[in-house]
């Protein structure tokens, strides 16, 4: 049960609120809001709201949620006021913030100054910075700590969609230096879970796709890279729990520390989806493995937020997939 009791009879602002993580929020708020008789609301920014009505009808029509239309760097302020801000609108598909770099950091850069002004003015008590594990750059230790003062390459504009977050918890920090207000930050590594894309910038999503499609499972690379990732239900609960309870301006990581290279992803996936299918799933791999090779790593240490807020990964890997598999054969 998620606790959501201090939104009783306030208003939430949320970006990002009709992306992958946005819906798993705002579902969870619906949830919860109704259950518990909160009377909250949730007022969500959107390019594009027909599409979202479209797709969630039910979930749109809830009396709770709002939409406010608008891009996040010049969106027109709603005539109310919010207690809460979750902040979450920028695009996490890395081709597309690679083929644009200069729309990726103002998208991040001047949409967190537009949501800060519009925190100011509303008096927020409150506010969530969905960041990024992409701040700590490529080249990383074991695990990653919150402390860590490793960062992108600042000349290689693949580094635009880490900069730029750093700059949004730059910003954030100001903010809440300047005007009281609690500043939490979620520095969010990758997921897994029912919507999430399957063409986009996480692996296990690609090789659904590819599996579901009677494969075979693509491997762009020789398969040695460590991945983690945490499952969207056990997200939710994280983010509601740092917006709530957090420290300001104490950073934390959102991942999973458990392990896998891509190909024991790709195998796990090849092996859910045959007991799905009943047919056989072939992995191509492009490179050959180089042992001498020390494999790059992109896992979180999430040793902070289990000792400080008593968060856990629950859900591991293999039924994460298989959750996902299910509910993609829903969706035919």
């Amino acid at each position: 049960m998620l606790k959501l009791e201090e939104l009783r009879g306030q208003k939430l602002f949320i970006t990002g609120g009709t992306g992958f993580i946005g819906k798993w929020l705002l579902e969870s708020f619906v949830s919860e809001n109704d259950r518990q008789a909160l009377g909250a609301e949730a007022w969500v920014l959107t390019r594009d709201a027909q599409a979202f009505k479209r797709e969630m009808p039910e979930l749109a029509a809830h009396p709770s949620v709002h939409f406010v239309t608008g891009d996040v760097t010049d969106f027109r302020f709603p005539d109310q006021s919010f207690s809460h801000v979750i902040h979450g609108a920028a695009s996490a598909n890395a081709a597309e913030n690679e083929a644009q770099p200069l729309e990726t950091s103002r998208t991040i850069i001047q949409g967190t100054e537009r949501v800060l002004d519009l925190a100011r003015k509303s008096g927020t008590k409150r506010l969530l910075l969905l960041s990024s594990g992409a701040i700590y750059g490529k080249d990383l230790p074991d695990l990653i700590h919150e402390d860590s003062l490793l960062g992108p390459n600042p000349l290689d504009p693949r580094s635009a969609y880490g900069e730029s977050k750093r700059m949004a918890e730059l910003l954030c920090a100001i903010a809440a230096k300047t005007t009281g207000m609690e500043v939490k930050i979620a520095r969010i590594f990758a997921l897994a879970g029912p919507r999430l894309p399957l063409n986009g910038s996480f692996a296990v999503g690609n090789f659904i796709r590819d599996a579901l499609t009677g494969g075979p499972i693509r491997i762009a690379g020789d398969g040695s890279p460590l991945r983690s990732y945490l499952y969207a239900g056990d997200m939710t609960r994280w983010l509601w729990t740092l917006l709530f309870q957090a420290p300001s301006l104490r950073p934390y990581n959102v991942g999973s520390d458990e392990t896998f290279s891509i190909l024991e992803i790709a195998r796990l996936v090849a092996r859910e989806t045959e007991r799905a299918l009943g047919k056989k799933i072939e992995i191509e791999v492009k490179q050959k493995a180089d042992p001498s090779k020390t494999p790059s790593r992109y896992i979180p240490s999430i040793e902070r937020a289990r000792h400080e807020l008593g968060l856990q990964a629950t859900v591991k890997l293999t039924e994460a997939v298989q959750r996902m598999i299910d509910w993609e054969r829903r969706q035919k």
